[in-house]
């Protein structure tokens, strides 16, 4: 049993100045402004370009954003946990070395890959440990710089990703509200359609890994497209049923930003009016873990004390998951 509720209790993020139009695309790939918005509802997305940043950067300026807003002294976080699959390197993790700049000089931190569902994983994550009273203050950092491992050569890929960074702070509630439910899901039979295949030990960086462009993420949008809807509606509609509430109870509806047709797809399943549906994707493209918390720093003023809120995600591994939650504060 539970010893303590716990809540977001705060929110931050970051996206780089640099905006990459489906207009500068045009120049670079064989695709057109009307192709990107049809196929996924994309505008424009962020990329980081000042040379010496990285995904840390990001991460430590939406954690100083968070900071801020909240005037929270960061020697009162315990842990920092970084969700991304592009950490700025393999070893240090990010995490740690977000903590020591935004001066969290009592935390520890680590580094979580989920991919697309990293947010949620490491939000879930965050939540028991607070449950169980081991922790008081856990910042949960979703960041992902995907222009680093994304071809600017293959339309189907370039297309779609970005930079960005969102996070949450995760505390001890004070009212009631917070974190309630989570199905997190994970499927190893989906890792040969959505993968960077080079660089870890499988496969270490060489000439020929180089050469071969494994070092760039793969996507095989077919089956990762009927996964991901299939995977975010089951999850949803157990947490739902858990719950025992039904869709007509949510005040939001927070899904990854991969695809507008995915999201889509999801609301119309749920019957979920779209001014209940958050949605970015449009001007900041798929920035992986980030994607969630980057609607919620959004979304932010728009959200009231009780708004029950669903998270929903999917992504490589295959890994998908949703969270659902009582909002805790008035943001307004």
């Amino acid at each position: 049993m539970a010893l303590y509720k716990a809540a977001i209790k705060g929110v931050g993020g970051y996206v780089p100045e640099t905006k990459l139009t489906n207009q500068d695309l045009e120049k670079m790939v064989d695709t057109s402004d009307e192709w990107i918005r049809t196929r996924t509802g994309i505008v424009e997305r962020r990329i980081l370009k000042e040379e010496g940043k990285a995904s840390g950067f990001m991460a430590e300026q939406a954690a100083k954003d968070l900071l801020q807003k909240t005037n929270m002294d960061p020697r009162d976080i315990d842990l920092v946990i970084c969700a991304t699959v592009t950490p700025d390197m393999i070893f240090p993790d990010t995490a740690n070395s977000v903590a020591t700049a935004i001066g969290a000089e009592r935390a520890f931190g680590f580094d979580l890959s989920a991919a697309c569902s990293g947010f949620l994983f490491a939000f879930n994550t965050a939540a028991r440990m607070v449950e169980s009273g081991a922790y008081e203050n856990i910042l949960v950092i979703g960041v992902d710089m995907m222009s680093s491992i994304v071809d600017y050569t293959d339309r189907t890929t370039c297309i779609i990703f970005g930079d960005g960074a969102g996070c949450v702070l995760v505390g001890r509630s004070e009212n009631g509200e917070g974190f309630e439910d989570a199905v997190l899901r994970g499927d190893g039979a989906g890792a040969e359609y959505l993968y960077m295949k080079g660089g870890g030990s499988l496969r270490p960086a060489s000439h020929e890994t180089v050469d071969n462009k494994q070092h760039y993420i793969f996507q095989e949008g077919r089956p990762v497209f009927k996964a991901a809807v299939k995977g975010m509606k089951e999850a949803t509609l157990e947490v739902l049923k858990k719950q025992n509430i039904t869709a007509d109870d949510l005040d939001w509806v927070v899904p990854h930003q991969a695809n507008m047709r995915i999201i889509n797809s999801l609301s119309d399943f749920l019957e979920v009016p779209k001014e209940k549906v958050m949605i970015n994707i449009d001007r900041y493209g798929n920035t992986t873990a980030a994607t969630i918390p980057l609607c919620l720093w959004d979304y932010e003023k728009k959200l009231k004390k009780g708004d029950q809120i669903i998270l929903t995600a999917f992504g490589g591994g295959f890994t998908w998951g949703t969270i659902y939650l009582t909002w805790a504060y008035d943001s307004h």
